[in-house]
């Protein structure tokens, strides 16, 4: 009987290592199908799950509650599973150089827990070579096993998009490779349990990894075209969504808008495949100059700032401005590489500290993180100028009323918004005098 085919019968286990906005909604749907270990470092994440809270608002709470996970921080628990799979994060370190320890530790923790005839699938985003190369070596260390004799291993990369409620995890079709035919076709059947958008055997370990990289390093460059072109525009006076709207009606136009590039993927992915590149002799071009564009918007922004700011005749050391908005995409409590922080950062050179406001954001993890204080909406008042920065439907829904009653007792001409994610009426905000920019 195939391990496939064991654990469709419950003889035998699934264990998801990392339950964060990857690893735990995994662990949720395979647990409808099968019996699962949720895993995690942290106890008062695993806490907050077995007392049904859901922190990444990926599922939700009521899905936590009625799960069959069981849900654990004890590492010699994993010996009781059979089919592992690594959804732990994979940062950059300051010098943007790949980050691997949290890879390399989960593989150590499997490892000291491994038995014969398991199958590890990694889904951390790497550079191509790293499952085989550095991964397997530390199993086989570990585990006293060797690897395609013991155990086999797999490379299927995440593809989760923090907080899409259309594009979740059952909807996307999923990568799935093996360092051989019978691994491959064991982990595509795993999960083709759960995938009801199917999967894709890739030939080889190494084409999943650099599908992966490739897929976010893609997107990074068409946003910083963008980015490029609303750089211009400004300087142009052309409005950049005007140029984006009318250039949508052909059929083939790929309609990336301008904006922040943060997270945990697309502003982390390209300096995985140019690490790799490099350490083979190869200079990325293209990459690395997307990236410098992207890396550098929250200046950008910035300035747009001050402007506006001494246009309104404001003295801009004293000015009062609040951020709406710090989570690194809309309507998702991700504050990992967040580049609204980028813009907080540069206003502090200027002797601004601005209130930050979000509803997404959890107070403790972004004063941990950034050492930022989130303010309440309530808190903002008498301000000078609005920083809309992340598109939250809260925000959209706004009437006009809402975002006077914030400003001082001044005239429109003198009161300043920018709308980053362009979420707001341009048209009637300047016929009310506003000071009004968008990227």
């Amino acid at each position: 009987m195939s391990l496939y085919e064991k654990i469709l019968n419950r003889e035998e286990k699934i264990a998801v290592v990392g339950l964060g906005y990857v690893g735990m909604p995994l662990a949720i749907a395979f647990a409808k199908k099968a019996d699962v270990i949720g895993f995690d470092l942290s106890k008062e994440k695993i806490e907050l799950y077995k007392s049904g809270v859901d922190p990444t608002e990926e599922v939700g709470d009521e899905a936590i509650k009625e799960t069959t996970v069981h849900f654990t921080s004890d590492q010699s628990e994993l010996c009781n599973a059979k089919f592992h799979i690594v959804a732990v994060p994979t940062p950059i370190n300051t010098d943007k150089t790949p980050n691997l320890y949290p890879v390399e530790s989960a593989s150590r923790t499997i490892g000291q827990n491994l038995t014969k005839g398991s199958i590890v699938v990694y889904e951390s985003t790497v550079y191509p070579g790293v499952t085989e190369d550095v991964c397997i070596p530390i199993l086989e260390a570990e585990s006293g096993l060797v690897c395609g004799t013991d155990f086999k291993v797999g490379y299927s990369p995440e593809r989760i998009n923090p907080g899409d409620k259309v594009n979740v995890l059952e909807k996307i079709i999923k990568i799935v490779s093996g360092m051989d035919e019978e691994s491959l076709e064991e982990i595509a059947q795993v999960y083709e349990l759960v995938i009801e958008a199917g999967v894709h055997r890739a030939g080889s370990i190494k084409v999943a990894e650099a599908a992966k990289v490739v897929e976010n390093s893609q997107r990074d460059i068409n946003i910083a075209f963008m980015n490029e072109l609303a750089m211009v525009f400004d300087r142009m006076e052309i409005d950049t969504k005007e140029v984006i709207d009318a250039m949508a009606t052909k059929w083939n136009a790929l309609s990336f808008r301008p904006g922040l590039v943060g997270g945990h993927c697309i502003g982390v992915d390209p300096y995985y495949f140019v690490y790799e590149a490099e350490k083979l002799g190869y200079h990325s071009q293209i990459i690395l100059s997307g990236r410098k564009i992207n890396d550098g918007m929250g200046e950008f922004i910035t300035d747009a700032i001050i402007k506006k700011l001494i246009h309104a005749n404001k003295v801009v050391k004293k000015a009062k401005i609040a951020i709406l908005g710090l989570t690194f995409k809309e309507n998702c409590p991700d504050i990992r590489n967040s580049k609204v922080v980028d813009i907080v950062r540069e206003l502090s050179e200027y002797g601004i500290e601005p209130l930050i406001v979000d509803p997404h954001a959890e107070p403790i993890a972004t004063r941990a993180e950034y050492g930022i204080e989130l303010s309440e909406l309530s808190e903002i008042s008498n301000v000078d100028c609005l920083v809309f920065a992340v598109a939250h439907d809260e925000y959209k829904d706004w009437p006009l009323e809402r975002i006077e009653s914030m400003f001082g007792d001044f005239p429109n001409d003198e009161r300043v918004i920018i709308d980053v994610k362009s979420i707001l009426p341009k048209k009637e905000l300047e016929a009310k005098g506003y000071r009004f920019w968008r990227l």
